[in-house]
Formats: C-alpha cells, sequence, structure tokens
C-alpha cells in the first residue's frame, strides 16, 4: 500500500483510498487559516488529513487538501444563506495577550472543551498565533444603534431656544452651544437643579460644532452574560459575587441544583445593582482557628536591583529621597507587626516576602509567579501599581488565588480574585452622599465656577441637589445661597473651591445664618486651601464641617498598645503608610484563619482595625472593592470625630 501512495503522488492523480485530494504547498507567511478560508475547507477536515499540521506549518510543506466539487461548494454556501445552524467547529487564531478564559468566554464554551480538542497544541501552553479548533458557536458581534443628534448651526447673534430632553444637564446643553453653565443660567433666570423636560432655554452662543453630526452610542440591553465557574468556587460565593440569591442564580442555570463544578458555563445577571449590604462589623481575632497552614506571599517593591546599581548614590541618601521606597518601607514595617502579632496569637502562617521590582511602567511579576509558585498561595497582598496588581490577578485567576491591591484609588480591569482594599474616589464622594440622605438633610452646593467637572458629577448623580449662584465676577451670590436653606432640616452646604477668598465669603454667609438654620459644612475630599492661615480653624468648627475619610482618629486601647509597640520596634511613631501595612497585611491573616476561605469571609464579615475600615462588596463584573469609608467632623472642642 506504500509504494502505490507513492506511485500516485509520483503521477500527479489526485484519488487517495478514494478521497479526492489536492496537493498544496505552503508559502512565506501562509498560515493554516488562510489555506482553509481558499479551498473553503474546514481545520477539522485539513487536520484529518495532515495530522502533524496542528503543531504549525512551514513553508514549503506539502499539505493534502480535500477537493469538494464546485457545485457541492456552491450549494453548500446557497444552504448556509438560508440556514443559520451553528456550525460544528470553528477556528480561533490566538491573538497577543489572550487567555484561554477569555477565549472560553468569548465562545461560550467551557475551557475543558477547547483543552480537549487541542490537546496536543495546548501541551506546552497558550501561544500566540497559535490556531485552536473550538467546538460551538463562532462569536456574536455586538451590534449598536447609534442616535445621532441633529446640529443647528446658529449665528451668534440670532438667538435660538433649546428643548430640553431626558437625562440632559445644564452643562451638557451650554458644551453643545459652545457656551459656558453662567452664560446659560444668565439668558435663562431661576434654573436650578434639575432641568424640566420639555422645557425651552435661551441660547445665544455658537454651537461648538456646527458641520458635523454629533454621534452618541446607545447600546442595546443586554439580558444575561456568561460566566465560567472556577476552581474552588462554590454556589455561596457565585451567588455573592453577582449579587443575586441562591435560588435565583440556580433558577437561571437548573443544572447547578447536581453542584457546582469547575468549567460549568453559567447565566448571571449582565447588569447587577449591588446595594450596600447591611453588616456587623466582627472581632475576627475570637472567632480564628490555629490548626492549619496558611501560605502568604507580599510583593513590595524595594526595588533592591535598582539600589545596587546606583552608583552615584549611597543607600543612605537614596533613603533621603526617594520617598516611594521610603513608603514601601514604612508598609512593609507594619506588615512585620501584623505577622508577629498573628504569630503571637498562635496562629501558623507561613509569609513570603518578594521583591516585585515594580514601577508604574514596569515588573516582574511574571518571573515572580512563575519561579515562587505563587499559584499555591492562599492569598497574595501587592503589587502597590494597580496595573501590577491586576497583572497578577489575571496570572492567578485560574488558581483562584486571591490578589489584594492595598493602596491604589483607581480601578480598571477587574477579575474574580482581585480584592480593592482601598475604596475608590467616586465610592468616597458616594459615601457623603450616603450620610447626608440618611440624615435627611437639605443639600445645597457651592462649585467654583472653574470646578466644571465635579459640577457635572454632582448633577448627574444626585438630582436633589441645589447649587448656588455666582456673578459676572465669579462671586458668591451671598442672597441665591441663603434661600436655598430651610428651617425644618440640616442643611448640608457643599463647598467645593481652592480660592481663599470664596471659602471666606461661603463660611461667613453659613456662620450668619446658624441663628435661623441648622447648617454643616461640607467638603468631598482632602483640600489643601483650609490649611491656609486665612481660613481659621473656628470657621470650620462652627459649621462642624463634615467630609469623608478611608482612615480615622482611634484612640482605643488596642490602637495605642500598636503605635507603642511600633515604637519600641522601629524608634519612631507609626505614620500612615506604616499603620495601612499593618490593617492590610493583618486584616488578610486573620481572614486566612477563618474556617471558611477567604472570599467567603469577605461577604461575611466587615472589620476594623488600627485606622481602617474593611467593607467588602462583590462587583458584578468580578472581584470585591472595599466601601469602608468613615464620616468625620470637625467638633467644637477641636477634635476630629465620627460622625454616626
Amino acid at each position: 500500500m506504500k509504494y502505490l501512495l507513492i506511485g500516485l503522488v509520483f503521477l500527479g492523480l489526485n484519488t487517495v483510498f478514494g478521497q479526492n485530494l489536492i496537493k498544496h504547498k505552503v508559502a512565506k507567511g501562509e498560515t493554516i487559516n488562510q489555506i482553509s478560508k481558499k479551498y473553503n475547507v474546514s481545520l477539522p477536515d485539513i487536520y484529518k488529513m495532515n495530522p502533524d499540521a496542528q503543531k504549525g506549518i512551514q513553508e514549503n510543506t506539502l499539505l493534502l487538501i480535500p477537493n469538494k466539487p464546485a457545485a457541492t461548494v456552491a450549494k453548500k454556501e446557497t444552504k448556509e444563506a438560508k440556514e443559520t445552524k451553528t456550525p460544528a467547529y470553528v477556528s480561533h487564531e490566538v491573538a497577543p495577550k489572550e487567555t484561554l478564559f477569555g477565549i472560553a468566554k468569548q465562545y461560550n464554551v467551557p475551557m475543558a472543551d477547547i483543552e480537549k480538542n487541542n490537546a496536543d497544541l495546548l501541551k506546552d501552553g497558550l501561544k500566540t498565533g497559535m490556531i485552536l479548533t473550538i467546538k460551538g458557536k463562532p462569536p456574536v458581534k455586538k451590534t449598536e444603534a447609534v442616535a445621532v443628534k441633529p446640529v443647528v448651526q446658529n449665528s451668534s447673534k440670532t438667538p435660538v431656544y433649546h428643548e430640553v430632553l431626558p437625562k440632559e444637564t445644564k452643562y451638557g446643553i451650554a458644551k453643545q452651544y459652545g457656551i459656558t453653565v453662567e452664560q446659560l443660567e444668565k439668558q435663562n433666570p431661576g434654573i436650578t437643579g434639575e432641568l424640566p423636560i420639555g422645557q425651552k432655554l435661551l441660547i445665544t452662543g455658537k454651537q461648538a460644532v456646527a458641520q458635523v453630526p454629533v454621534q452618541e452610542t446607545v447600546k442595546k440591553p443586554e439580558e444575561n452574560n456568561t460566566y465560567i465557574v472556577k476552581p474552588k468556587e462554590t454556589l455561596y460565593s457565585l451567588s455573592a459575587q453577582f449579587g443575586i440569591t441562591q435560588e435565583e442564580l440556580i433558577a437561571l442555570n437548573p443544572e447547578l441544583k447536581n453542584g457546582v463544578q469547575e468549567g460549568m458555563t453559567l447565566k448571571v445577571p449582565a447588569k447587577t445593582i449591588v446595594s450596600l449590604p447591611k453588616r456587623d462589623y466582627k472581632d475576627l481575632t475570637k472567632t480564628f482557628v490555629k490548626q492549619g497552614n496558611r501560605k502568604l506571599a507580599l510583593l513590595l517593591p524595594f526595588n533592591l536591583t535598582k539600589l545596587d546599581q546606583d552608583t552615584l548614590n549611597s543607600t543612605k541618601a537614596r533613603l533621603k529621597k526617594d520617598k516611594f521606597l521610603n513608603m514601601t518601607l514604612d508598609f512593609y514595617a507594619g506588615a512585620l507587626m501584623a505577622i508577629d502579632s498573628v504569630n503571637k496569637m498562635g496562629v501558623n502562617v507561613d509569609v513570603t516576602i518578594l521583591d516585585s521590582e515594580e514601577t508604574k511602567s514596569t515588573s516582574n511579576i511574571y518571573n515572580l509567579i512563575q519561579n515562587n509558585n505563587l499559584k499555591s498561595m492562599d492569598a497574595v497582598i501587592g503589587p502597590f501599581y494597580q496595573n501590577n496588581a491586576e497583572k497578577t490577578a489575571e496570572l492567578l485567576s485560574q488558581s483562584n488565588v486571591p490578589v489584594i491591591s492595598p493602596l491604589s484609588k483607581d480601578y480598571d480591569k477587574k477579575y474574580p480574585n482581585l480584592i480593592q482594599a482601598t475604596p475608590s474616589s467616586d465610592d468616597i464622594k458616594n459615601a457623603m452622599f450616603d450620610f447626608m440622605h440618611a440624615a435627611g438633610g437639605n443639600i445645597v452646593a457651592v462649585v467654583d465656577p472653574k470646578k466644571m467637572s465635579i459640577r457635572q458629577y454632582i448633577s448627574e448623580n444626585h438630582k436633589d441637589v441645589q447649587f448656588a449662584n455666582f456673578n459676572e465676577n465669579s462671586a458668591l451670590d451671598v442672597a441665591q445661597l441663603k434661600s436655598l436653606l430651610v428651617k425644618d432640616k440640616v442643611n448640608f452646604v457643599i463647598m467645593e473651591t481652592e480660592r481663599t477668598n470664596l471659602i471666606l465669603s461661603t463660611t461667613t454667609a453659613l456662620q450668619n445664618a446658624l441663628g435661623e438654620y441648622q447648617v454643616r459644612l461640607v467638603i468631598l475630599g482632602e483640600n489643601e486651601a483650609l490649611d491656609y492661615e486665612e481660613i481659621q480653624m473656628s470657621r470650620l468648627t462652627k459649621l462642624k464641617m463634615h467630609y469623608p475619610s478611608v482612615t480615622r482618629v482611634n484612640d482605643s486601647e488596642q490602637a495605642t498598645a500598636f503605635e507603642t509597640s511600633f515604637k519600641k520596634k522601629n524608634r519612631v511613631y507609626p505614620n500612615q503608610f506604616a499603620t495601612r501595612g499593618f490593617d492590610v497585611t493583618f486584616d488578610v491573616l486573620m481572614r486566612l484563619a477563618q474556617e471558611k476561605p477567604l472570599l467567603e469571609t469577605l461577604n461575611d464579615a466587615a472589620t476594623e482595625q488600627v485606622e481602617s475600615k474593611f467593607y467588602f462588596v462583590p462587583d458584578a463584573s468580578g472581584g470585591y472593592a472595599n466601601k469602608g469609608v468613615y464620616i468625620l467632623y470637625y467638633d467644637t472642642d477641636l477634635t476630629i470625630k465620627e460622625a454616626k
């Protein structure tokens, strides 16, 4: 039979074992995917005749291609044009940075199926350019409807009216016509707060874009997303992650009645709004279990290689001027205190401390994970930079190792195993608004005309807030501000400015109103201008200035004991980064010491450490975020207290 095959090839015949075949010589740079399309033959058919091609093809390689008659092909194409049946197999070329998890999610198939159908290819792992055979539906391209906003050309001399549409804001309308919010308000006196739908506003400025229509993308609502179950995940952790009950999750996925299995493809709500659940704060030192060996890794940016290569500066000189290194060392000192405290409690913990060798744009994360077997860890704290923490979470997601980002407030990519230990900037502001709403207060905002972004944020997210007006010289309209105050409620007045004169005029007006109204001054974040000598502390204490903070003032015995122990060991009192290092590390270690897995404790227990609050909430897009924010205020006795 061997000699017969050789003879047929030399004779140039196309019949081999009763099949019509074409001999194809691989050209330079040609891929198996291109060949498949050229001959309109599926990849499995090509691989069936050329098994070695699954490992890759080289230039000048001869391939045997099934030859389908043109009439048959045409008939098949006509049939496929009329039908929408799911193809048995599709091919996927691996793009840079793609993961097996991402590809499985894209095609809505279990990872195990992809691994099974491409066993030989995946022996050495997933690689860019690799052609995978995937059984199931091809990826669906999402289409978006586009709404085109008509643009009316307008002379600056000819007034035009604008009819307010749903969800439109003064900021958006002003931007559309190329004028300021102040100009819009000047032409339309009395427009404060939310704009009534259908109201006609007088416009006198030029439109920003007069010839090109402005397109707004309108996304079609999705009913459900799909999610592939990771190792160690349970029905409890999945329901908490997506903010629905276990019964609701089973109703969407009846197969869960037989238990949760790794690789299962589940239907989950596309957009789940998770309200902040009410939890009691727990002392985890009273419920820990001594048995069992926990493994924790700390990835801290010491950058020792860089330190050794610095021939111009001594280590002492480097420590004096390198603020980032000092922050790292302070955090490290606090973490060591936490590890020592847990060891004294009898908790068996194995801590590995590694140099992440990271900057904002570079890191050594991949090598650290491979060389130190981080996939076997029970948790990882770090790296410091958010992009590096996200990369670590991605690389460890298959092993479901929790990765805690200890410092960053900026979140970008989300992974099921990524835990944000610091509340985001929006969460901090929202906590302040939640407090004011819970108190049933009347909320007024004095926002500097230069701070249009914060005004837009408030307008779009907190419709009940009323804004104080300014005159043509950007001076506060004190009379109008007073008219917004009410006598039967606490008046929370938000002040957003760095201008000393505006701070003085606002606080003076509010102090003068204290005889008639209950007034509380509010800021939404740090404001260095309040530290200027011109701003006396008495102004802020009389108005009991409230503000959100991720840290608290703690005068408890436990906090004092921590400061004393730290001072004894390090000969200095702990700063904010040292305390943060203690709080994050101690909280993670105590969660690891509970009977339940760490990710489940995030749903069960809110905690407080020396300065920080840890109130974790699952994000529908993946992972957990800390919503623990304190509301503090300046009291009349010149102390800072927590508002209850």
